[in-house]
């Protein structure tokens, strides 16, 4: 199941350029301290991890959640060590579109992948991955997108309330494939010699149920059960957990679960409000946050959280995650319709941001995100309140 080989050429130096930006941020008195090499010497194997950089805040080591808009809305990045919960839309379009984002950026970094779900192939999950948009044609594409989006009125500068015009604008487009973070393009996959280049894990459910289930003292299911094993075998065998040293340079295991929580898991949660196995899904949540915390890992959880009808369970999964981000998609509602809407496929929630190494979390303070998936790029931006507020007033 698992496919191993060696890590992705070109992934060197996005660390050696993370590298040097770091010790360009040290100032000239540390510098000059005694203790400025040594500190600079730790920065430096802090970032030499390909993919990676410490954030500007706490120095904690971030990776791309391979949207650089979503990485600028959480901070710098998803922390390592952290869980990123994605609320999925109702018909799981747009939130499988952003778990693929995350695999297909630690692909492109040289990173090892290890991709769980009960519903599709882990392999064929791959293969869906989309394209990533490097230096030559990187701007051309982005150009040629954005002409294809224009509207008839596009040109027309509107009057918006004051406060969004000294808001920062978001990032949507390609800078270089060298950056942190890089920019996809949906309408094409992932080239075949970089999967087969790249070293991954599947976890495939169906494939892990045995014919004689013996039902233990356990209150996890027999899927979350099989998951965490899986999990915990690849931290400690290839050396994530730092407790025996990696044969080769540190590397960083991203972690992608797809719809935890479904009756695909053998979870009831999402069927009855007064379900058997309501703690075992926080339980999973719990030991799997721990196993994060003790190494190099970073994990996305998508999760079906609107067919759940339990809303205790709800904030209990939301407090055992670190981030958390909701994804509400426009069709079948009656904003799909709406004119205010009609450049838009969706709004974006960001309903926590963790505080590393404190009791409480952030809440994001900026509100009205929408998100639009174009011919070849996912983009997230502001919407412009003060345009809806005045055209409600219009008869």
């Amino acid at each position: 199941m698992a496919a191993v080989a060696t890590c992705g050429t070109g992934a060197g130096s996005t660390g050696s350029i993370a590298a040097a930006a770091s010790k360009n941020n040290v100032t000239s008195f540390q510098r000059k301290g005694p203790r400025a090499s040594g500190t600079d010497s730790g920065c430096s194997r802090l970032v030499s991890i390909a993919g990676t950089r410490p954030s500007v805040r706490n120095g904690q080591l971030l990776v791309s959640t391979g949207l650089p808009a979503l990485d600028q809305l959480l901070g710098g990045g998803l922390a390592v060590g952290t869980v990123l919960l994605i609320e999925e839309d109702k018909y799981n379009i747009y939130s499988s579109l952003v778990f693929k984002y995350f695999l297909a950026e630690g692909i492109i970094n040289g990173h090892t992948l290890l991709v769980a779900s009960a519903k599709e192939d882990p392999a064929d999950i791959l293969q869906e991955l989309p394209a990533p948009l490097l230096d030559d044609n990187c701007k051309k594409d982005f150009d040629e997108d954005v002409c294809n989006d224009k509207t008839p009125d596009s040109n027309i500068k509107m009057k918006i309330a004051w406060r969004y015009q000294l808001l920062p604008k978001m990032e949507s487009g390609p800078v270089s494939s060298s950056r942190f973070g890089h920019y996809y393009d949906a309408s094409k996959r992932m080239p075949q010699e970089l999967i087969e280049a790249s070293k991954w894990h599947g976890f495939f459910f169906p494939e892990k149920l045995s014919s004689t289930l013996n039902i233990e003292s356990c209150s996890l299911t027999h899927g979350y059960r099989k998951l965490l094993q899986f999990i915990q075998n690849v931290i400690y065998e290839e050396g994530f957990d730092g407790s025996s040293p990696q044969k080769k340079q540190k590397n960083i295991l991203r972690i992608g679960i797809q719809s935890l929580g479904s009756p695909l898991w053998g979870d009831d949660i999402c069927c009855t409000e007064n379900c058997d196995n309501s703690h075992s899904l926080t339980k999973f949540l719990y030991v799997l946050r721990g196993l994060l915390r003790t190494s190099l890992s970073a994990c996305i959880i998508t999760m079906p959280t609107h067919l759940i009808q339990n809303k205790a369970v709800i904030a209990r999964v939301t407090n055992l995650s670190d981030t958390v981000v909701g994804l509400e998609s426009f069709i079948g509602s009656e904003r799909e319709t709406n004119p205010l809407y009609k450049d838009y496929h969706g709004l974006i929630h960001i309903r926590q941001i963790p505080r590393l190494n404190n009791l409480i979390y952030d809440v994001s303070d900026v509100k009205d995100l929408a998100f639009k998936l174009k011919r070849k790029l996912f983009t997230i931006e502001k919407v412009q309140k003060g345009e809806v507020n005045f055209k409600k007033k219009t008869p």
